[in-house]
């Protein structure tokens, strides 16, 4: 007489093979979580380069309108200048002390206004450097997220601890761009 198979038997051996392949497949939790992490830091990469983006473009803006304020001081101590020795050569007089005055506090005012446009300029230069390197940590994040996102696909872990490593990079960059 011929044996019956027995039907949990069979259901036995491919829950045992499905466990098996998921023991072998359990790295892929880990590529989960680790690029879960990787899109928080890219995001907040994004976040903190954009702001420093926008405090450059804020920080020019201040330096082009001080050196537009130094430039009118310019042109009124230029202003004064020629009418005094315009009113010397008609009158045969020297030069008001009020005018020289006045030119001599536009000299020290433009000195002054000098000073604020180029610090203005080196404060938006600071801000547009940490940008750029906050900008390098988001693409390299993003690198990372699709390598971890293609060794699932192509069952290789092999990337995804390429792209864990280079998340360290990203994350490096995001230390530098931050402590800068």
């Amino acid at each position: 007489m011929e044996e019956m198979e027995d039907p949990t038997e069979r259901l036995q051996e491919k829950l045992h093979e499905e466990a098996e392949e998921a023991k072998k497949e359990k790295w892929t939790l880990y590529v989960v979580l680790t690029t879960a992490i990787m899109a928080v830091l890219a995001a907040f990469s994004g976040w903190l380069g954009g702001h420093h983006a926008n405090e450059a473009l804020i920080a020019q803006m201040k330096s082009s309108d001080q050196w537009a304020y130094y430039q009118a001081k310019g042109i009124k101590s230029e202003i004064t200048s020629v009418e005094g020795k315009l009113l010397s050569a008609v009158s045969h007089q020297p030069v008001p002390d009020d005018d020289q005055k006045k030119i001599e506090r536009y000299a020290s005012e433009q000195a002054e206004i000098k000073k604020t446009a180029e610090d203005l300029q080196k404060e938006s230069e600071e801000h547009l450097d940490r940008h750029m390197i906050l900008s390098r940590s988001v693409t390299i994040f993003q690198i990372s997220i699709t390598l971890a996102a293609i060794s699932v696909l192509v069952k290789r872990k092999s990337l995804w601890l390429i792209g864990v490593i280079l998340s360290l990079v990203g994350i490096a960059f995001l230390l530098i761009g931050v402590l800068k």
